[in-house]
C-alpha cells in the first residue's frame, strides 16, 4: 500500500528531533524507525493516511480513476488539507518531490479539497527539512506495521518492494489463495504481477 504523512514541526521541536536522530529517514533502518516513530506520533502534530493494497488496486490502474502518480498527489493533498483544517499556520509546505511541480498541479485540479498555501516540491527534501523527515519516518512505520499485519493475516512473510523475494511469495500466495490474495496484499498494476 501507500502511507502518506503531513507533519507540522516548529523550531521548539528541533532539539527533540535532533536528539532522536531524526535525519534523512532513508539512513535509518527499520528497527530504528520502529523505535522512534511512536515518539514522533506522540509529540508532533501530523495527519497520516494509509491506502491498503486492496484499496490501491481498486483505485489505480488502466481504466481506473487514478494512476501511480495521481493517487500520491491525492493522498499528499488530503493529508496537508486535514492538517491545515486544525488551524495550523505553516511558514512553508514542502513535499519530497515524486513528480514535477507542473504534473503535481495538473493532477491536483481533479481533487475536491483545496487550500491556498503555496507548496514546494523539493528533491531529497527529507535531508533538508525536519518536517519531511518526520513524515517520512512515520509513513515508513505505518507501512511496516501494515506489512506485518498483512503477513500475519496471510501466514506468509510479505517482503517490502519488488524483487525475487516478492515474486516468490506472490507465487506462493497465488497457489494457496488465488488472485484475491494478491489483490489484498500487493499493488497489482506492476509488470511482475501481470
Amino acid at each position: 500500500g501507500i502511507a502518506v504523512v503531513a507533519s507540522f514541526v516548529t523550531p521548539a521541536d528541533h532539539a527533540f528531533l535532533k536528539q532522536l536522530g531524526v535525519d534523512d529517514s532513508k539512513q535509518l533502518n527499520d528497527i530504528k524507525i520502529k523505535q522512534i516513530a511512536p515518539l514522533l506520533e506522540e509529540r508532533i502534530k501530523h495527519k497520516a493516511l494509509l491506502l491498503s493494497p486492496k484499496k490501491y488496486n481498486e483505485m489505480v490502474g488502466k481504466g481506473k480513476a487514478y494512476n501511480a502518480v495521481s493517487v500520491k498527489v491525492a493522498l499528499h493533498n488530503q493529508a496537508i488539507y486535514l492538517l491545515l483544517q486544525e488551524g495550523l499556520q505553516p511558514e512553508k509546505i514542502v513535499i519530497d518531490a515524486f513528480t514535477s511541480t507542473s504534473n503535481y498541479h495538473k493532477h491536483l485540479q481533479k481533487e475536491k479539497n483545496h487550500f491556498s498555501n503555496p507548496i514546494s516540491l523539493i528533491e531529497k527534501a527529507e535531508s533538508q527539512f525536519l518536517a519531511v523527515a518526520v513524515s517520512s519516518i512515520i509513513a515508513r512505520y505505518l507501512f511496516l506495521e501494515n506489512l506485518d499485519k498483512l503477513s500475519q493475516e496471510l501466514g506468509y512473510t510479505l517482503p517490502s518492494g519488488a524483487g525475487t523475494q516478492s515474486d516468490k511469495v506472490a507465487s506462493q500466495l497465488l497457489a494457496a489463495y488465488g488472485m484475491s490474495a494478491l489483490e489484498y496484499s500487493a499493488k497489482c498494476h506492476f509488470a511482475n504481477t501481470q
